[in-house]
């Protein structure tokens, strides 16, 4: 490993003994190794017809408890580095790995950050780079290297059942990227030169009901409200989730003006279980989004988010947990969606998503995963996943015909003070 990696390891882990006064500090280092190959089935613009990465990558954080007194004090700090396996030339670009100026995939990378937090009872506030968990800004982790915003946050528990947040973000660092100063890019709308704000409230009682409520704002984007309704009672659960969103301030990716909204049922029977989801976009442009998870519609899946302009999509899935049958750990995960009515003709011819869509889109997706976590022995909590996708579509959707390996080998281990 270079010495520069070397050395950002060790700082991260140096706060350790920095922070031995505080409360409840640990520490904790995810090692990831992680295959793609996507084999694209239609034309690519740059004459490729497949991408693959394969690369390792190291994850560390630590986070101390508070110091004692009226308002507590502490630090969670965390750092990366991402080593190529395999990514020439001429296959680079899966997304594992950022490319540079001749479009090669870079050999190593690495990034480092932390968050100064407060604590006065039961409200923290957190300012620093950090990932963030709402479902109006979710800095995703699916790839080598997860997604950071930097700013604040505030979180607060008073009421019992509810949790309150409110939050201002102002630099991004994403998922192929080291730089705090890389941006989230949606379909048409970023966070290049925009801050991103954010509140809303959870509640989630002992009881069957629980409930979300959100609002935010993308600067001189759009401003965005999300509800949530989940009901859990026998072996059934219902989950809705719905947004609108309106353009704001200058308007910056053109009129905006979309309700999306989706309904999933999920029925549990012994060691399997079956859903059922409908999803609708209703709009002139796609229902959009920044940062890599921050969309909880029930049909936004592996690749395709089905989430274009007047788009409808239906779900059906399989779930099946091996334990039953004599290996615990092993789980099997089925899904296929289906979604046609895009009209994309009618999006503002200013606006960022011109052209994007035709009339009469349609797609598909096919999603099947296996994973296995070793429950015991010195391997306890090593996680192997292995994913295979397949995406079709018509010339109006606008996206690519695709098939895509995913394989993903994860080991955690972590430590208190």
């Amino acid at each position: 490993m270079p010495v520069a990696h070397r050395a950002l390891l060790a700082t991260l882990f140096a706060f350790g003994p920095a922070l031995a006064l505080a409360d409840e500090p640990g520490w904790s280092l995810l090692s990831r190794n992680y295959f793609l190959h996507s084999d694209y089935r239609t034309p690519s613009g740059n004459g490729q017809n497949y991408r693959q990465e394969w690369a390792q990558g190291f994850i560390g954080e630590v986070r101390s408890g508070f110091t004692d007194g009226v308002i507590g004090v502490g630090i969670d700090a965390h750092g990366f580095v991402g080593l190529k396996l395999d990514g020439g030339r001429g296959h680079a670009g899966a997304g594992l790995l950022p490319r540079d100026s001749d479009g090669r995939a870079e050999s190593d990378y690495s990034s480092a950050g932390a968050a100064l937090k407060l604590r006065l009872g039961n409200t923290q506030l957190r300012y620093g780079e950090m990932m963030v968990e709402t479902p109006v800004l979710d800095t995703g982790d699916k790839r080598l290297h997860p997604e950071y915003a930097t700013g604040w946050l505030l979180e607060n528990t008073d009421l019992p059942d509810w949790r309150f947040q409110a939050g201002r973000f102002t630099a991004f660092n994403n998922q192929d990227n080291s730089s705090t100063h890389d941006d989230f890019a949606g379909y048409g709308a970023t966070t290049q030169g925009h801050a991103m704000s954010l509140a809303g409230a959870a509640f989630d009682p002992a009881g069957p009901l629980s409930s979300a409520l959100y609002v935010s704002q993308l600067q001189d984007t759009w401003n965005q409200a999300y509800l949530n309704l989940n009901l859990s009672t026998g072996n059934w659960r219902l989950d809705g989730n719905l947004y609108r969103t309106r353009d704001s301030g200058k308007a910056s990716a053109g009129d905006i003006d979309t309700l999306a909204y989706s309904l999933a049922a999920k029925y549990r029977f012994g060691a399997q279980a079956l859903t059922l989801a409908f999803q609708k976009v209703r709009g002139d442009t796609p229902f959009d989004f920044v940062g890599g998870d921050a969309i909880y519609l029930a049909n936004a899946i592996k690749y395709a988010d089905f989430n274009g302009p007047g788009e409808r999509s239906w779900q059906l899935r399989y779930d099946l947990d091996l334990a039953t049958l004599g290996v615990p750990g092993l789980s099997l995960m089925g899904r296929y969606v289906q979604g046609r009515g895009i009209d994309g003709s009618h999006a503002p011819a200013n606006g960022a998503y011109a052209g994007q869509y035709g009339d009469g889109g349609k797609h598909w997706e096919r999603d099947l995963e296996l994973k296995y976590v070793v429950q015991a022995g010195v391997a306890k909590d090593l996680r192997l996943s292995l994913s295979h996708v397949s995406h079709r579509a018509n010339e109006a959707q606008g996206g690519d015909d695709i098939d895509r390996l995913y394989v993903i080998l994860e080991y955690p281990l972590k430590g208190r003070f």
